[in-house]
C-alpha cells in the first residue's frame, strides 16, 4: 500500500462557455464560496494531498478574492486555450520543484467540487500500483443513438461502457510526454487518460460515487448546493454505495 502524499494539478483557465454569464463557471457562487475555492478545499483537505498546482487564465482578476487554507503548497502557473496546455503548465511546474518524473500526480477538474474523500483514497490506492487509472463510473442508463432530426436510430450497449470522472492519476514524466505526443499529432485530448490511451496504455478505470458532478449548465450548479448542503464536509449520500462511503 502506498504511503506518499501526492501533488494535483487543477486546470482552471477556461471560462465554461456552456454555463453562459461574463464571469468564468469556477468562480460562480456557490454555497457561499466560489466553485473553485469548494474544489481546492475538498483537495487540500485530504491528507494524500500534498499540495495543489491551479493554472490560471492570464491576468485572472477573480483569483485574489479566493480564501483559501494555509499548510499546504498551493502554487499558480498560467495556462493555456486547450486543458493539455494548462496541465501540461502545471506538470513543469512540478518539475520545476523536484518532484520526480517516476512520481504519480492526480489532475482534477476545477468544476468538480463534490468530490469524495474516500474516493481520492480509493484512487490512489488502486492507481498507483496499476501505473495509472482514473475515477469513473460504469453507464446504468439505456444508451441511444440519435440522427440528426434527433430521433432514436439505434440502442447501443452500455456493456462495458464508462462516464470518465476526476482525479486521474498518472506518473508525472508519463503523462508529460503522452500530452507533448498528442500536441504533437495536432490531437485535442479530452482529458489525461485519453493521451495515455494514445501513447499505448490502459489506465484503470476506479469505480466512483454518482455526485462527484461536474458542473456544466446553470443545473448542474443548483444540484451541486443541494449535495453539499448535506454536510460541511461535502455530500452525505451515496449512489450504489454503502453508508460508510459518505464519509471524508
Amino acid at each position: 500500500m502506498t504511503t506518499e502524499a501526492l501533488y494535483c494539478v487543477v486546470p482552471a483557465a477556461g471560462r465554461g462557455a456552456r454555463m453562459g454569464g461574463d464571469l468564468p463557471k469556477q468562480y460562480l457562487p456557490l454555497a457561499g464560496k466560489p466553485l473553485l475555492q469548494h474544489t481546492l478545499e475538498r483537495l487540500l483537505g485530504h491528507p494524500r494531498i500534498a499540495g495543489v498546482v491551479v493554472a490560471l487564465a492570464a491576468a485572472d482578476p477573480y483569483w485574489p478574492a479566493l480564501r483559501l487554507p494555509a499548510g499546504k503548497p498551493l502554487l499558480t502557473v498560467t495556462g493555456g486555450s486547450e486543458r493539455a496546455d494548462s496541465v501540461l503548465a502545471g506538470l513543469h511546474r512540478l518539475l520545476e520543484l523536484g518532484v520526480p518524473a517516476t512520481q504519480c500526480v492526480l489532475v482534477h477538474d476545477a468544476a468538480r467540487p463534490c468530490l469524495r474523500h474516500a474516493d481520492i483514497t480509493r484512487l490512489i490506492e488502486l492507481a498507483v500500483p496499476a501505473g495509472g487509472g482514473l475515477l469513473a463510473v460504469p453507464l446504468r442508463d439505456t444508451l441511444k443513438r440519435a440522427d440528426a432530426q434527433q430521433r432514436c436510430i439505434a440502442t447501443e450497449p452500455r456493456e462495458s461502457r464508462w462516464r470518465a470522472q476526476t482525479p486521474q492519476l498518472f506518473p508525472l514524466g508519463a503523462l508529460r510526454a503522452a500530452l507533448e505526443a498528442a500536441q504533437r499529432a495536432q490531437c485535442i485530448v479530452t482529458d489525461e487518460a485519453m493521451a495515455m490511451e494514445l501513447a499505448g496504455q490502459y489506465p484503470l478505470l476506479v469505480e466512483g460515487s454518482e455526485d462527484n458532478l461536474k458542473v456544466t449548465t446553470p443545473a448542474d450548479l443548483v444540484l451541486a448546493e443541494h449535495l453539499l448542503a448535506g454536510s460541511d464536509a461535502g455530500p452525505v449520500w451515496a449512489v450504489g454505495r454503502g453508508a460508510a462511503d459518505g464519509a471524508r
